[in-house]
């Protein structure tokens, strides 16, 4: 059901490009990503905030600024790209794996142990959302583009094992 709503959506903004020379070397499912991304990324930093400031557990820090060091960078990077979609509402048409206002609400209240696990469990679903997502871009015939889904990628995967493996201690 998610690839088809990723093909249905791909197919109806395909024509949301501009017709700018300068964009060309982007394609419409690359600006569509980065659209979609962005928005998704700013949540991640978001939460990783959220994690400085309120968890006292030396892994989930160096996680959370980890996350922000590597997608800080990856969101002026696709900014770069151009859009006609950049600051529309378009990124917020597929909120794939991203928490909704009650998760981060809940995230934003909980305190201790219960908000270590809450972050964990809201950012594994966020990095599968965003793993999701980055799939789109992979094969690119950009290859900036292709290489940024493949990085979002493996370094997401890996911190999903990371994560699953805190959870468990």
């Amino acid at each position: 059901m998610k690839k088809l709503t990723l093909l249905i959506l791909a197919a109806l903004l395909s024509g949301c490009a501009t017709g700018d020379s300068s964009n060309t070397s982007f394609s419409a499912d690359d600006q569509m990503f980065a659209a979609m991304m962005i928005p998704h990324h700013e949540q991640a930093i978001e939460m990783a905030d959220t994690a400085l400031g309120k968890s006292t557990n030396p892994e989930i820090l160096a996680l959370a600024n980890e996350i922000k060091a590597a997608q800080g960078p990856e969101i002026e990077q696709m900014k770069n790209w151009g859009s006609s979609m950049m600051g529309s509402h378009a990124g917020h048409m597929m909120d794939e794996g991203m928490l909704n206002d009650d998760e981060m609400a809940q995230l934003k209240d909980a305190k201790g142990a219960e908000f270590d696990r809450l972050f964990l469990e809201g950012m594994i679903k966020h990095h599968q959302g965003a793993i999701a997502m980055a799939d789109m871009i992979i094969d690119s015939a950009n290859e900036e583009a292709a290489l940024l889904g493949k990085n979002i990628v493996e370094s997401q995967s890996a911190e999903i094992e990371r994560m699953r493996q805190m959870l468990s201690q």
